[in-house]
């Protein structure tokens, strides 16, 4: 039974909470990449659908552009090559759109990468899994490349959104790996992920559920490194 005191009983929590998000540490590139060819980064969703147009653009979710592409190009120029966008391309008539507006709708500027990620002088050997869904591994062969790539021991996760599909690729790669009793690091840097926000007041007036951004992306964190995912404030 939920109490009814949910927000007194909440507050020494979501003390802690902030606390715990404040204290993140970062990770060293050099540490994270020591063995460049163990290591995969796999980006969600920086599409333009996400960052710039569309009913589901976020400005915080734009943010995390510049970031990523910074990562990627360090990644890159460390000798890491497998770096992998997964990307919503959805069927038309997605049966996702039954709880999300219609979206990033494949062959629409929406489901196009991000320019600052196309603008990248090795944007071509990246790999674009399409996804119809919030899961990157169901139905998409992503889950197959990963089984094809046992020398990958080190995967990072970027993208958006921190509670949705970043979150369920993070929890699959560590779930898969505790299952298969392989030894795996998941990685998601804090500063390379995020989350939209949705006001009570705007789902009051146009329906829909709201979505406090700031407690949504530090829960979700939390949730991550609960389970085992080792959730940094940022790889430099």
């Amino acid at each position: 039974m939920i109490s009814t005191d949910l927000l007194t009983q909440s507050k020494p929590f979501l003390a802690f909470l902030e606390e715990w998000q404040t204290e993140l540490q970062s990770a060293q590139l050099a540490e994270v990449l020591a063995n460049p060819d163990r290591v995969a980064i796999l980006s969600v969703d920086v599409t333009n659908g996400f960052c710039y147009v569309g009913p589901l653009a976020s400005p915080r979710v734009a943010g995390i552009v510049e970031p990523i592409a910074s990562l990627f190009s360090a990644a890159w120029d460390q000798g890491v090559r497998q770096i992998i966008l997964c990307q919503d391309a959805h069927e038309p008539d997605a049966v996702e759109f039954d709880a999300w507006p219609p979206h990033c709708v494949r062959g629409t500027s929406e489901s196009e990468t991000v320019d600052a990620f196309k603008e990248l002088p090795f944007y071509n050997q990246l790999i674009v899994v399409p996804k119809n869904s919030i899961s990157s591994t169901t139905n998409t062969g992503l889950e197959v490349w990963i089984l094809s790539h046992p020398e990958i021991d080190t995967f990072i996760v970027v993208g958006d959104c921190t509670d949705l599909c970043t979150y369920q690729l993070a929890m699959q790669l560590r779930v898969d790996a505790n299952a298969r009793q392989t030894a795996r690091r998941v990685i998601v840097p804090a500063n390379c992920s995020d989350t939209y926000d949705y006001s009570i007041e705007a789902a009051r007036m146009q329906g829909g559920l709201p979505h406090p951004a700031e407690l949504m992306h530090a829960i979700f964190l939390y949730h991550m490194a609960l389970n085992g995912v080792e959730v940094v404030q940022s790889i430099k």
